[in-house]
């Protein structure tokens, strides 16, 4: 069982990495972070087709990423 969890969260995190990894930049430096994650917060979702999707995948693969380092830890490394 041990084997199994570690393996599954080795698969999880590098599909999270392609999956952060193939997204598109909402702006660069600084200033384009600050702005992206305010129109984040309060703006209107406005991602469509492949966005939309990576973003899903994203949120998905991270929540199964957490549940399983929480098992992981759970079993006693």
């Amino acid at each position: 069982m041990h084997a199994f969890v570690i393996t599954l969260l080795v698969i999880v995190s590098i599909a999270l990495i392609i999956v952060v990894l193939l997204q598109s930049s909402k702006s660069a430096g600084l200033s384009g972070a600050i702005s992206g994650g305010a129109e984040q917060l309060f703006g209107k979702q406005k991602a469509r087709g492949l966005d939309l999707i990576l973003h899903r995948l994203t949120v998905i693969l991270s929540v199964l990423f957490f549940i399983l380092t929480l098992a992981l830890a759970y079993l006693g490394v």
